[in-house]
């Protein structure tokens, strides 16, 4: 069993999500600013502004920082695009993730490490090969196999292969999140139907819409299996996460720039538990049933495994949006924080506040703090809710803030 280092890899479209990221046990993060990444409209996208406090608070708790600049680029934004690289090397990102050539090559000039895109569509060594005098990270085509995977890695390590750095190349995969119906990402969908391009960070996910057949001559309408043939399952890799390590992958992408703080928190820390216990040798049924049910209880299209194992075809949506176990419903804001007691004052703003609600407190420096009320105090009395219109006071086991908002977390009934 290798004791190799494994990096898990962090979605990022907060600053919320970048405190849960960093709490829950990352090793890198990734992010978009502005333009020219394959999330600019369906994420809260960072601005060049940003980038020097993103790429400190990583590197303060010892995480590595990647910008995303990973869509086609035109001759007309040439000069934006160098604005960015040159801001995210002032700012000591520590990388760029890219597909296009025209930035790969430039940030190659300027000395910022390059991670090469899914949109790559790296799927052979003869590729590898080629794109490791540009690159010191590669990620491989989602399509791939493990045995793929496994065989590609091997020929790394067998040919020592390096990447600009001098450090020996390393694979990348996706790990867990929401798979696309096209080949590498690179779907005409949307600019078909809406001039919106994927490629260029504007998808409009027609994919994830239910359609109908229908007969042109009779006018019959089917719908088929009643399921959205398009919209894939979310990808989840940790039943068989083993595998994958032993395939020789070593850095870990999970998907969800677009997702909340409390999913980048909970899959971020499940995959982290499960690599330390893989390495320990602590792997065991029961952890995965728990991290199982974590997994489930945020967003999610319902999981599959893709096509790691073999499989050459999908499963797809039973229905349109999240498949998670619970849901966060908003309930109040914090107007003050006693750190000597550890307390925090609530203003209940929406419902009510019970004993034993679970409940999250997200801020864009708190991250995501998760605990279960075990005291209420309106007016320094104990009682067993709080409601709209109160202020209330309960304990937290760590420091949250004023301005952070608090939501109860309830389970979803089955249908």
């Amino acid at each position: 069993m290798s004791k190799e280092n494994v990096e898990i890899m962090s979605p990022v479209g907060s600053y919320e999500a970048l405190h849960a990221a960093i709490a829950a046990g990352c090793n890198s993060i990734y992010f978009g600013v502005e333009g020219l990444n394959m999330r600019s409209r369906s994420a809260n996208n960072f601005t060049i502004e940003d980038l020097k406090q993103i790429a400190a608070t990583a590197s303060e708790h010892g995480v590595r920082s990647y910008l995303t600049l990973n869509t086609v680029v035109y001759d007309s934004e040439m000069d934006y695009m160098k604005s960015i690289i040159d801001a995210a090397k002032a700012a000591k990102v520590s990388a760029v993730i890219a597909a296009d050539l025209s930035v790969i090559q430039y940030a190659n000039e300027v000395g910022l490490e390059v991670h090469l895109s899914t949109q790559c569509n790296i799927t052979n060594k003869e590729a590898v090969r080629f794109f490791s005098k540009y690159a010191d990270v590669i990620v491989t085509a989602r399509e791939l196999s493990l045995e793929q995977v496994k065989s590609i890695t091997r020929w790394i390590k067998d040919n020592d292969i390096k990447g600009p750095s001098g450090r020996q190349l390393e694979i990348e995969c996706f790990v867990h999140g929401a798979l696309c119906m096209a080949i590498s990402g690179k779907c005409y969908l949307s600019l078909d139907n809406a001039n919106s391009s994927a490629n260029r960070g504007a998808c409009l996910q027609y994919c994830r819409r239910p359609y109908k057949v229908t007969d042109m001559d009779g006018g019959t309408e089917l719908m088929i299996d009643n399921q959205y043939i398009m919209s894939p399952k979310d990808l989840k890799t940790l039943d068989f996460l083993d595998k994958v390590l032993d395939a020789g992958v070593r850095v870990l992408k999970i998907e969800g720039r677009g997702r909340s703080p409390e999913y980048v928190k909970v899959v971020t820390r499940v995959y982290r538990q499960a690599v330390d216990a893989w390495q320990k040798g602590e792997w065991s049924k029961e952890k995965l049933n728990e991290w199982n049910k974590e997994l489930s209880a945020v967003y999610n299209r319902g999981f599959w495994d893709g096509y790691y194992l073999g499989r050459k075809m999908g499963e797809w949506s039973e229905g349109y949006g999240s498949r998670a176990t619970t849901k966060k419903t908003f309930v109040g804001t914090i107007t003050n924080y006693f750190k000597n007691i550890g307390v925090a004052e609530v203003k209940i703003e929406s419902g009510s506040l019970k004993l034993n609600d679970r409940i999250y407190i997200m801020g864009t420096t708190t991250g995501v703090y998760e605990d279960t009320i075990e005291e209420i105090r309106v007016d320094l009395k104990k009682t067993d809710k709080a409601v709209k219109g109160e202020f209330c006071s309960i304990p937290t086991k760590s420091l949250v803030r004023r301005s952070d908002k608090v939501y109860i977390v309830e389970d979803v009934l089955a249908e």
